[in-house]
């Protein structure tokens, strides 16, 4: 089968099924590309803990060498741990992950140098033409690679940067879920930094593991996070953490064992970034909660909306100037960690907000569940430039805005967002009101119409 860029390349990664769609071959041509797009000397190289992952970081590195330029290898890290990197090094990068698919996955994430943007419309555009229709000759001497641990500085950064954390002692479980948490976690919560802090850790599917034996490192989908809700109510708990397969997620569970959900987490930490910064700027995917605004005005700041995605999400804290973004995915984005996102970095904020409070998550967390959501809903086969004009139509009396797909407003506060996904041949339905009978009310009727 012909590898073709128009296939592996997504909005805003590289996903594909190996060897099928992505082999070594084409992925020593894509090491080339990205050293021709970015005109780099040097390029830093990091890897997951997928088994196709070595062999497709060993062609990357090749073809990033034949076009003169010098590697870093960071070997076995998370994709904030290559942010870290970036970040410190002022170096552009690739990751080899397919972050939350199944093991028959591999692919790449990218960042320019200080973990900037790397996207649809900021780089990948520019590598799928060169790989389409002009990939340059290797010329010149060959470049060498360099191995480097960061693990200890990543650590170190993120505890420097993370809000202090106060007198509470506190117990939570972490699930790596066979990924690379098992790295990045470790890193940050060194044996000094819980005691100093009395966290005490339980450890669950720490060992890399690119076969998933034990669930797969999709935290999203509830039973991939049911061990971690039955641990946490089991050893009372205060808190349960789950990470995806690279590790840039970071999903949260009280101690009911009740997954709480990115926006709730957004309301919440948003709000406690403006108590430090008042009226700063909060960043958003255009499907977080109404919560997250009216948490972030009640303190006088700023909601601005993009579409999902990480590139995406970093060109618009960039641009804003936010302190403090988030996507309903579990991704959480930071302006002190170079506008970009981390699941460990998260779990600092969390267990800081915490440690103020000598009430329960679920307690603390009461304030910002006010609305009712369906949950992420995919619909097969649709095609969205059918379907998203014909549910507009239907509802052309309504508020409407196309941050992200379709989103159309109500005078009750009801409200939905109907888009084509990034990553995948389906639709993505989310719908929210003050009320589960009207938020199921509303997506039987827009399912309905999306069928007819």
């Amino acid at each position: 089968m012909e590898k073709r860029p128009d296939s592996y390349i997504k909005a805003y990664d590289i996903r594909a099924l190996i060897p099928d769609e992505l082999d070594e071959p084409e992925m020593e041509r894509i090491g080339a590309a990205f050293v021709a797009v970015m005109s780099a000397e040097r390029v830093l190289v990091g890897r997951d803990m997928r088994a196709t992952s070595p062999a497709l970081a060993s062609a990357f590195s090749a073809g990033a060498r034949s076009q003169g330029a010098d590697v870093v290898d960071i070997g076995l890290v998370s994709v904030d741990m290559l942010y870290y990197a970036s970040g410190a090094m002022s170096l552009p990068g690739a990751m080899i992950t397919a972050s939350h698919n199944p093991a028959v996955y591999n692919g790449v994430k990218f960042c320019r140098a200080k973990a900037g943007p790397f996207g649809q419309d900021s780089g990948l555009d520019l590598l799928r033409n060169l790989l389409l229709h002009s990939l340059p000759s290797p010329g010149g001497a060959t470049g060498h690679t360099y191995h480097v641990d960061v693990s200890a500085g990543f650590g170190r950064h993120l505890r420097e940067v993370a809000p202090e954390i106060g007198s509470r002692p506190l117990k939570a479980v972490f699930d790596a879920g066979n990924g690379m948490a098992g790295l990045s976690v470790p890193a940050a919560f060194d044996p000094a930094f819980r005691a100093a802090n009395s966290l005490e850790w339980d450890q669950l599917f720490f060992e890399l593991d690119g076969t998933f034996p034990n669930h797969e490192a999709n935290p999203l989908v509830p039973e991939n996070i049911q061990a971690l809700c039955t641990r946490v109510v089991e050893t009372g708990a205060d808190v349960g953490f789950a990470f995806d397969g690279d590790a840039d997620r970071c999903f949260v569970v009280d101690e009911q064992g009740m997954p709480v959900s990115a926006s709730t987490l957004m309301a919440w930490l948003g709000s406690l970034c403006l108590n430090t910064r008042p009226g700063a700027v909060i960043a958003t995917n255009a499907i977080a909660s109404h919560a997250v605004r009216e948490a972030v005005s009640a303190k006088q700041g700023r909601v601005v909306r993009g579409p999902a995605g990480h590139s995406f999400m970093k060109e618009l804290m960039a641009r804003e100037h936010a302190v403090f973004g988030g996507e309903h995915a579990g991704h959480y984005y930071f302006s002190e960690f170079w506008n970009a996102d981390s699941g460990v970095l998260a779990a600092l904020h969390v267990l800081a907000g915490m440690s103020r409070h000598d009430q329960p998550l679920s307690r603390i967390l009461a304030p910002y569940r006010t609305y009712f959501p369906s949950g992420e809903i995919s619909i097969e086969g649709r095609d969205g430039n059918v379907v998203l004009p014909k549910v507009q139509a239907h509802y052309g009396d309504h508020a409407a805005d196309h941050v992200d797909g379709l989103s159309v407003y109500f005078t009750d506060d009801s409200w939905f967002n109907l888009r084509p996904s990034n990553t995948e041949p389906v639709l993505r339905l989310n719908v929210e009101s003050r009320s589960p009978q009207r938020t199921q009310s509303l997506v039987e009727e827009i399912l309905g119409l999306v069928h007819t």
